[in-house]
């Protein structure tokens, strides 16, 4: 067990005591959004405008929202306290992968200290990456090693219940910071639906970023009616830009809401869109209440 996961849950049995990472303790919140999926943010977008996580967390249950991820996990006890799951656990980053063979030890390690805390928080969901390219690669033995270490670790993600969400990303958009990724393996969804299916488990999913997915592959709404099945978590963002989901971009949420929702999806769509408004809490708002619909 690493360091890191040996401290993550010391403070854990330390707070169980106490208040504990139990979500709600003394905690009145308003209603939960009544829609048949979840509703999520990745923190990290809404660090540049200088929100903290509680703050956030706070933005979150006003709006009724379910969750949080992509937050420090020092920030979990707050946000769990505000009532908010932990929607989706960090293990290794998108840059050093499991594609690479001198990251392997590495990834299968982060990948069993993320299934752990997720399931001290009791969080159902631990993303995973592909890894860049790197000079010499082999495409099909890079493929065949992500496959590999990847069921190195399902094992203990099937025997806690948790699911690794393997996440595609674009390697085409330049105009700013987090906007793409040039080099990034799993850049092509259907290439990662098959690594997935190689994988073989109900227990590791394709994480489907709408706004990745349109940049790379397009033609979102018959990918999702094609992978419904493979796909255990969702992220939204406006194209070109990576910012809110409004009518500046060029990607029509509704319909492709409505369509997950078609798909009998109930677990997390998370918002993942860079905040360009001035208030960045109407930034979100506006985001939440674009995915409800009827």
């Amino acid at each position: 067990m690493s360091s890191s996961r040996r401290n993550f849950i010391s403070r854990a049995a330390l707070t169980a005591g106490g208040v504990g990472l139990t979500a709600g303790r003394g905690f009145s919140a308003p209603a939960k959004i009544d829609t048949p999926f979840k509703h999520s943010v990745m923190g990290w977008c809404f660090g540049g405008r200088g929100v903290k996580p509680k703050e956030l967390g706070e933005w979150c249950v006003k709006l009724g929202m379910h969750g949080m991820e992509g937050i420090p996990q020092a920030a979990y006890k707050d946000v769990m306290e505000l009532g908010l799951e932990i929607s989706l656990v960090g293990s290794h980053g998108f840059a050093q992968g499991p594609c690479d063979p001198r990251y392997t030890d590495m990834v299968i390690e982060k990948l069993k200290d993320g299934i752990e805390v997720a399931s001290q928080v009791k969080a159902k969901r631990v993303i995973t990456f592909t890894g860049m390219r790197y000079d010499g690669m082999d495409d099909t033995k890079a493929a065949q090693l992500c496959v590999d270490t990847w069921k190195k670790v399902v094992p203990l993600a099937e025997k806690k219940g948790i699911t690794i969400c393997f996440e595609h990303l674009n390697s085409r958009a330049t105009e700013g910071k987090m906007t793409g990724h040039a080099g990034y393996f799993g850049d092509d969804v259907d290439f990662c639906v098959e690594l997935v299916k190689q994988v073989g488990s109900e227990n590791f999913k394709l994480l489907f970023d709408i706004y990745h997915v349109e940049i790379m592959n397009g033609d979102v709404i018959r990918r999702i009616r094609e992978y419904k099945d493979y796909i255990g978590h969702y992220h939204t963002a406006g194209n070109p830009g990576r910012g809110e989901i409004d009518a500046s971009q060029e990607i029509n949420y509704p319909p492709i809401i409505r369509e997950i929702i078609k798909t009998g999806f109930t677990d997390y769509v998370a918002q993942e869109f860079i905040p360009t408004w001035e208030d960045p809490f109407k930034s979100l708002k506006h985001g939440v209440e674009t995915c409800i619909v009827r």
